[in-house]
């Protein structure tokens, strides 16, 4: 093994994996709270880091039309921060006293042998908006930037995904964009700032042409994050193991979509880690009070995911008419796409995939039997209304996975 392949590795060694990260960077948001009296900090604090960014960046662009992306761009966010000012002002009590970069700066993600990101979401600590207080949001919009501007869009996927659900801040994602925007913009000043570092390099004419190249990628990506979108919403329905978790999740890195799952909200809205199923509730979480807020909180975190731009898929039972309406109604109120698939598999699949996961989870198998006996019995049939938007999908069948996003694709195209 080579030197230079063997301090690769042993960099890896100590790196955080995107899961972990992911799920250090929700319990660290989560602790890190700078409680402000201020109303407007929050916007007052973004403002300033995009006038420094901006500033910082302007001098060191040599064409015209550079200048002018990024004038446009700037305009754009001074529209939307207007837009979302009240959005700022809702999360004041979210605000962070520091970024995680700061905290662990000599952190890294990795992945899969390679190192990807610096202080694990890449973010400059000497630039503008290094330090002080901030949204959690723009930890999340670094690491997002980060993977994108390397080519990992799947990976970053993946981490807005995770990052969601595990944290339930739903409403964070209405100022993903701006966040982003603002990232990509210092990605492109610090691809610049290293061409002007190097001054009289040798390689000189390389380096302008490595660094001019990735400053146009941060600003088309940050063109791409301001862009309106028509997100679709998937309402993924289906009985206990006919499949629904599995493939949707198949959703996050194909179409870029961010699920929200019964489950996990169901055990949120009772106090529960949604992460920690061997917790036993203290309650009965399945009361149909428990079912009925448990389907208010999926169409205010659809809605919320919606309106910010993101493609947002369901997953639940939703075993009567009244659920899928309710989630219906989010996407058709705003102008938008609304697919429901119906996930399908063959009684005997059913059970050998419930008894599976009962062997897992250590519960007696009869149980999760009986409950699925009693969703299939209690499920209302599709009106003609619903059946106009409804796909169905035997997961079953080979390809499945690759059957679903195309389906998907193709019905949002037609739309």
């Amino acid at each position: 093994m080579s030197q230079r392949h063997a301090e690769h590795e042993a960099s890896c060694e100590d790196a955080l994996q995107l899961e972990e990260l992911v799920d250090r960077l929700v319990t660290f948001h989560g602790e890190a709270i700078c409680v402000s009296s201020r109303e407007d900090v929050g916007v007052e604090v973004f403002r300033e880091r995009i006038d420094g960014e901006v500033a910082a960046l302007e001098p060191l662009l040599t064409g015209e039309e550079d200048r002018h992306r990024l004038s446009s761009l700037r305009q754009w966010l001074d529209q939307d921060i207007q837009r979302l000012a009240p959005v700022f002002r809702q999360r004041r009590d979210r605000l962070l006293s520091a970024s995680w970069a700061s905290e662990h700066p000599h952190s890294r993600l990795c992945d899969q042998g390679r190192v990807l990101l610096s202080n694990a979401i890449g973010r400059d600590l000497k630039g503008p908006g290094g330090h002080g207080v901030l949204d959690p949001g723009n930890d999340l919009a670094s690491l997002l930037v980060g993977l994108d501007s390397r080519g990992e869009t799947g990976l970053a996927r993946q981490a807005l995904d995770r990052y969601l659900r595990l944290s339930g801040d739903y409403a964070m994602a209405r100022l993903l964009s701006v966040f982003r925007v603002v990232e990509a913009l210092e990605g492109a000043r610090r691809a610049l700032a290293r061409r002007l570092a190097a001054g009289e390099d040798a390689e000189r004419p390389a380096l302008l042409a490595e660094t001019m190249r990735a400053c146009h990628e941060h600003l088309a990506l940050a063109e791409a994050y301001a862009e309106f979108r028509f997100p679709p919403l998937v309402i993924g329905i289906g009985v206990s193991g006919s499949g629904k978790s599995r493939f949707t999740r198949t959703l996050v890195g194909r179409l870029g979509a961010v699920r929200v799952c019964s489950d996990v909200e169901r055990r949120r809205l009772h106090g529960l880690d949604p992460q920690d199923l061997s917790t036993r509730p203290a309650v009965d979480i399945f009361t149909q009070d428990a079912t009925d807020r448990t389907y208010h909180r999926l169409a205010e975190c659809a809605g919320t995911l919606l309106e910010a731009g993101f493609p947002a898929c369901v997953d639940g039972t939703f075993l009567r008419r009244s659920q899928r309406d309710l989630l219906r109604q989010q996407a058709e109120a705003r102008g938008l796409p609304v697919l429901l698939i119906s996930f399908e598999a063959d009684d005997d699949t059913l059970r050998r995939r419930i008894e599976k996961r009962a062997g897992r989870q250590g519960v007696e198998p009869r149980e999760s039997l009986g409950i699925l006996a009693r969703q299939q019995a209690d499920f209302e049939a599709l009106g003609d209304e619903e059946r106009l938007h409804l796909l169905h999908l035997d997961t079953t069948a080979d390809n499945a996975a690759e059957t679903l996003a195309g389906l998907i694709q193709e019905h949002v195209r037609l739309t």
